[in-house]
């Protein structure tokens, strides 16, 4: 508990055995009350482990996708109880150690969502992110906090807190079930107007730590484009789009 707040951490996982039991290690169990881990139809011993280490562990027995395998997450968090939900990656890219003070901004009602930033300080560079993805990081955050009205660092984290009563206001079941989730999660938070904050991330590059490749990465931006744009034309009322229809 945190200020009398139930604290869910989620764990949307695929083939993450390597990596996972450092990642709960250093989630701070004294204020976290509930760690869900959501397998994807991972082919190595990601459920075997978590069910080992105490999680409340979920299994789709086919791969979802990213977005897929988080709406089963905040699902079972709501449905569990949960006032703060904080979603964390098990691939131990992100410092775990974060979750209270991502879960106090939370707590303190000045905010309804919190990202980890890795571009506020030094983090990104320092822990090993590519550069084309630095700079590709950096293009589009610019682009969208002028369509989106904001001034983020960053819309690119996997590493987020919520408020319980924002996620049950958000109609996540209209977002994508690919990577593109996140930030059309974003754009739902902005069009419900939700105070949105930053705390600044170190994060690391490993071998073992998931990251998409060119490719997707490349298909990531362009929905993360089409996600802004689609939000200005329709706050302008120039366009209706199934994603924010009737969703403020």
């Amino acid at each position: 508990m945190l200020a009398g707040k139930k604290v869910a951490v989620i764990l949307p996982a695929y083939n993450a055995a390597r990596t996972l039991e450092r990642t709960v290690a250093e989630i701070p169990r004294d204020i976290v009350d509930d760690v869900i881990l959501t397998d994807d139809g991972s082919k190595d011993e990601t459920v075997a482990l978590a069910r080992r280490l105490g999680l409340h562990t979920l299994v789709h027995e086919k791969n979802r996708g990213y977005g897929g395998n988080q709406k089963t997450c905040y699902e079972e968090a709501l449905a569990r109880g949960a006032d703060i939900v904080v979603m964390l990656h098990p691939d131990y890219q992100y410092s775990p150690k974060l979750v209270a003070a991502m879960a106090s901004m939370i707590a303190s009602g000045h905010y309804n969502a919190v990202l980890a930033s890795r571009i506020l300080g030094r983090g990104a560079l320092k822990g090993g992110m590519p550069f084309y993805k630095y700079i590709a990081n950096r293009g589009l955050t610019f682009v969208e906090n002028i369509l989106l009205g904001l001034k983020l660092s960053e819309y690119h984290t996997g590493y987020r807190a919520w408020s319980a009563a924002l996620l049950r206001a958000l109609p996540l079941e209209r977002c994508s079930d690919d990577f593109v989730f996140d930030n059309e999660m974003l754009a739902l938070a902005r069009w419900h107007n939700a105070e949105i904050g930053e705390i600044s991330c170190p994060t690391r590059y490993f071998a073992e730590a998931s990251s998409i490749n060119f490719r997707r990465s490349v298909v990531y931006g362009l929905g993360v484009l089409r996600t802004a744009l689609t939000y200005r034309l329709a706050r302008w009322g120039w366009r209706q789009d199934p994603l924010f229809a009737d969703a403020g």
